[in-house]
């Protein structure tokens, strides 16, 4: 099952998963690309939402406003459907709406194929995403487990490095795992860096990564979107 978290609170952008792709609301743009995969469910805490979910025929479920993350919301929205403990869950972002379906489907197969924890992936990008904190960055071990999560370009360029890898905000857990890593406890460094992924590595839980190739780029900004409006335009 995929769970996209939808809330439309938003302090750098507010009410962007309403904004225009193409056509849609970006919530919706983003449910769009991924309905080939498995059912999909909008968790929201806004009617609003819920009602424009109908409109396009997509399944919904109201949530609490309380909630600190996406994960979080997804972890209420689980509980509260009827899916067995072992069933995969993939938390997609509602601001990703140029997602590519077999990024999607390669978190999927990395969650079956690993046993881990959870699991995540990433992609080659340039300097200019390394350099900006809005596009988070990550190093991974020499089993494709994530070592590290931040928005500092890392590793540190002491000398010239030409790579740099760029995570995508993909989650994929089973019912019982995503349960797990709602409660424990938060770490000092997702406080710190403002994400919540470190909190898995800090509690010594593995977070498989999975590379792809992809061109999409999560939307946090208004002029996030309007680059990618310019580099989708169709």
């Amino acid at each position: 099952m995929i769970i996209i978290p939808a809330r439309m609170a938003s302090n750098r952008f507010p009410n962007k998963i309403l904004a225009n792709i193409n056509g849609f609301p970006m919530v919706i743009a983003t449910a769009k690309r991924v309905e080939g995969l498995d059912k999909v469910v909008i968790a929201t805490d806004s009617q609003k939402l819920i009602n424009l979910a109908y409109d396009y025929g997509f399944d919904t479920i109201m949530t609490g406003d309380h909630h600190q993350s996406g994960t979080d919301r997804i972890n209420e929205a689980a509980t509260k459907l009827d899916i067995h403990e072992d069933e995969i869950i993939v938390n997609v972002q509602a601001d990703e709406p140029f997602i590519e379906p077999e990024v999607v489907q390669s978190v999927i197969n990395r969650v079956k194929s690993s046993n881990c924890f959870m699991a995540s992936c990433y992609k080659l990008i340039g300097k200019e995403f390394a350099n900006d904190p809005n596009h988070v960055k990550v190093i991974t071990d020499v089993n494709e487990n994530a070592i590290y999560f931040s928005r500092s370009k890392i590793p540190f360029e002491r000398e010239e490095h030409l790579e740099y890898f760029g995570h995508l905000g993909i989650y994929g857990f089973t019912k019982k795992s995503l349960k797990e890593f709602c409660e424990l406890s938060p770490a000092p460094l997702e406080n710190i860096e403002k994400l919540e992924q470190l909190r898995a590595i800090y509690h010594g839980k593995k977070i498989a990564m999975v590379r792809v190739e992809s061109e999409s780029f999560g939307i946090d900004t208004k002029d996030d979107l309007e680059k990618a409006l310019a580099y989708f335009k169709t």
